[in-house]
């Protein structure tokens, strides 16, 4: 297959989850937790990760990054202490049987914990509302991908995941007479799916790629619909240190930018660079356009013998500051 007909399949591609989006574009969207960056090296490079290669985090990003994986076997786990107590933890894993000639098997699996919230209902009463209990909300998804090259340039992968949400209990109906109530349960599952394309264009390190993330169908919380947080990236990268001379090639400028549309606001740029030194040692920063609280992310990362250490600071405005650790292993 040529380079035209590559970029045909990958345009018809985008055309067909570009009318997905023109159906309907909603005000706001649920499961919002599959919209947060789940590892820190994701995180400091803001999340712009269409056409970089994560281990077997690219299933959490871009599912045809993991064909780009050098090593046999990888595996991965971060934990995200988000804003307001909310801790997201989540673990990836990656298996490239007979050297790749199959493909790339994935797997991943993300947990959210929102802690203990005072649930209340509205009343007509002297408060305006009574208490009903202490909730524990949580969310999960879990998913298996695949990733496969069709050629040294040309890669795409997907993966099919079971996101699902619980909210805790929500009363229907209520007597302050008798203090009974009526009760549902507020816990929906549904399946989605993530797909993507990687293209290498033979010119240096030059790659570009594009992603559609948490395509599904409609949920419904008693009369309310929503959809989930789809979102569809474009980008490109690039290894800046290509420009410099030969005896500069212990060093790498990894430059990346993703284009982003989702369904529920206006378009936005997220841009990343990694600078790093003997292949061990990384900095990172990242930049994300037309946010209210953060912009900026930071991170550093130190990787030898296949064991990686990966950590991430993001300033959220007036929220916590949000810090991130992965570790990963490869062999």
């Amino acid at each position: 297959m040529t380079c035209k007909k590559y970029l045909l399949v990958s345009a018809i591609l985008l055309i067909m989850f570009q009318g997905g989006f023109a159906q309907k574009k909603l005000a706001q969207t649920g499961f919002q937790f599959l919209s947060v960056n789940p590892d820190a090296r994701t995180a400091a490079l803001a999340g712009a990760m269409t056409t970089v290669s994560n281990y077997s985090g690219a299933i959490l990003s871009n599912p045809a990054m993991l064909a780009e994986m050098e090593m046999d076997f990888d595996v991965m786990f971060s934990r995200n202490n988000w804003i307001a107590d909310i801790t997201h933890n989540a673990s990836a894993l990656a298996y490239k049987p007979f050297g790749g000639q199959y493909g790339v098997v994935g797997l991943s699996l993300l947990m959210v914990d929102y802690g203990d919230v005072e649930g209340t209902i509205r009343a007509d009463n002297e408060q305006g509302y009574l208490e009903t209990g202490i909730i524990n909300p949580s969310a999960y998804a879990i998913g298996i991908g695949y990733a496969k090259q069709l050629s040294n340039r040309f890669s795409i992968g997907g993966q099919i995941k079971m996101a699902s949400q619980y909210l805790g209990p929500a009363l229907r109906s209520i007597s302050l007479e008798e203090e009974t109530n009526a009760m549902d349960s507020m816990d929906k599952s549904v399946m989605a799916f993530d797909f993507g394309t990687v293209y290498k264009t033979g010119f240096r390190s030059l790659v570009f790629g594009m992603s559609v993330r948490n395509f599904s169908e409609e949920i419904k919380y008693a009369e309310e619909g929503f959809q989930l947080p789809l979102t569809f990236s474009i980008g490109f990268s690039y290894n800046v240190m290509e420009f410099l001379p030969e005896n500069c090639r212990d060093q790498t400028l990894l430059f990346t930018l993703d284009a982003v549309h989702p369904r529920s606001y206006p378009e936005y740029i997220k841009m990343g660079a990694e600078y790093k030194l003997l292949g061990s040692f990384a900095l990172r920063l990242g930049y994300v356009s037309d946010m209210d609280e953060t912009n900026l992310s930071y991170g550093l990362g130190i990787s030898k013998y296949g064991l990686g250490f990966d950590y991430a600071y993001t300033p959220f405005g007036v929220f916590d500051n949000v810090q991130r650790v992965s570790i990963h292993f490869s062999m």
